[in-house]
């Protein structure tokens, strides 16, 4: 099994003696301009990768502008409240979730190339105070939680079960991404029941939609570190498909445009041709995009897989649009 290029990659490079971690983007705004004292936890919470939290966003608004398309009313007020609460709560719980991560894997982040400048492993942060951290975070995400549709409080309680788990899925299966998927896709259930009240299909489908979807660029970003997880035993999607991870990529496509297209098209069945074919555009636009990133897949190249994992907030904003140009009309 050939394994990635680690010479392309951003981490084959010696640690900063700041504290930067080996994969965060460029000139990003924890390095740039947070207080000292408060880099170590703000890269606990990946805020200096922002890609996660964008991926954890984004079916939210999906579910939430595809509710919109789909409401004979239309939009109201309270829908940009849920929108800026889905984007607060998303870097809350996005952050609260990679904090518990690297507390569960802080044994196995030291023995990695990409994750071993990560505060918990290279010292910077103590378990406890990781752990504080993490409770504030989804502390302040609950209360804004609490201003929802009950029905999105108790998804949203929910969610945190498949939060709680996806940590060591790894260690037990070759599929964590399913677990992850589960996890980072909730926002769709919770978004469309937070402006409707209720649980409906087209919310069931872009979920699976999303998990779909989470398996695509999930096992891109899983290529980065196969042959460190390979030498302690960490299991993966792209360790388990090998020469095989592009084919699943084009299966995990087609599964996520298909599913995302059935829940534009239920959504929208009532709501005139137009906003339908907005929708589908978007749908179309997403699977194009998703399309280009396969035909750039190197599974050999690190940093390449990178590029390509951090592009996937482009195809799922491209989706995103179509479904707001829908509600709109």
């Amino acid at each position: 099994m050939n394994a990635p290029d680690q010479s392309t990659a951003p981490w084959d490079t010696p640690p900063a003696p700041d504290g930067r971690v080996s994969d965060s983007t460029d000139r990003n705004w924890v390095d740039r301009f947070a207080p000292g004292w408060s880099r170590p936890y703000l890269r606990l919470s990946r805020a200096d990768r922002p890609a996660g939290t964008w991926l954890l966003l984004i079916p939210c608004w999906w579910s939430l502008t595809l509710a919109v398309a789909a409401d004979p009313a239309g939009g109201r007020l309270e829908d940009l409240w849920i929108a800026g609460v889905c984007a607060v709560g998303a870097f809350l719980m996005r952050g609260a979730g990679c904090t518990w991560n690297d507390v569960t894997d802080r044994d196995i982040d030291g023995g990695v190339a990409r994750t071993r400048s990560r505060p918990l492993p290279s010292g910077r942060v103590t378990v406890k105070q990781a752990l504080a951290w993490m409770v504030l975070q989804a502390v302040v995400a609950l209360f804004l939680l609490l201003t929802l549709h009950p029905m999105a409080i108790l998804l949203g309680v929910i969610s945190l079960a498949p939060v709680c788990i996806y940590p060591f899925m790894k260690r037990v299966t070759w599929w964590p991404q399913v677990f992850l998927g589960l996890a980072f896709n909730w926002g769709a259930l919770l978004a469309w029941t937070a402006h409707t009240g209720t649980l409906g299909w087209p919310a069931v489908l872009l979920y699976l939609a999303g998990i779909a979807w989470t398996l695509f660029y999930d096992t891109i970003y899983a290529c980065c570190d196969a042959e460190d997880d390979a030498l302690i035993g960490v299991k993966s999607t792209a360790r388990l498909f090998a020469e095989s991870t592009g084919r699943w990529l084009f299966g995990f496509l087609v599964a996520a445009s298909l599913l995302a297209l059935a829940a534009a098209v239920l959504a929208t069945a009532w709501s005139g041709i137009l906003p339908m074919v907005l929708a589908i555009a978007g749908v179309w636009a997403f699977a194009l995009r998703l399309h280009w990133q396969l035909r750039r897949f190197d599974r050999t190249d690190g940093g390449v897989c990178l590029r390509l994992f951090r592009d996937n907030r482009n195809a799922g904003l491209l989706m995103a649009a179509g479904f707001l140009a829908a509600a709109l009309l």
